[in-house]
């Protein structure tokens, strides 16, 4: 499965790409690759960030999005929103980015990567993903 995904502002790290590809890793429920299409302003062409789909890894993780946040991307109701965090790997395990989610419309294939301000929601950037 392979879904076309555009984003109004450039994932962090990423700039300037806009445009990619969000393909499932065959074999592992709910991991995905997001790969950017063309080349980074720092030289990374195709550049790849792994997802983890929040509903079946993180299932009590709900961030609230801003208004203005849902705006960027035209959610209009949280059924549309599919939830991904970036996973990274390392020899010690896999930690998951909690404070900037990757949302994606479902409806549209609009999607961004939003930093979660609200002070209410005392997110770590590195969580430990737990094994199942």
């Amino acid at each position: 499965m392979s879904i076309d995904l555009t984003f109004p502002v450039a994932p962090f790290g990423l700039e300037p790409l806009r445009a990619f590809t969000l393909d499932l890793v065959d074999g592992a429920e709910g991991l995905f690759a997001l790969v950017g299409l063309g080349t980074t302003a720092s030289g990374v062409d195709a550049p790849r960030l792994y997802l983890l789909d929040a509903a079946v890894h993180l299932p009590d993780y709900a961030p609230r999005l801003s208004d203005e946040q849902a705006d960027v991307i035209g959610l209009t109701r949280a059924e549309e929103a599919m939830l991904l965090v970036v996973a990274n790997p390392d020899a010690s395990g896999t930690t998951v980015n909690l404070l900037a989610p990757v949302v994606v419309n479902a409806r549209t294939g609009v999607g961004a990567q939003f930093i979660l301000e609200d002070q209410d929601q005392d997110l770590p950037l590195r969580a430990e993903l737990a094994r199942h």
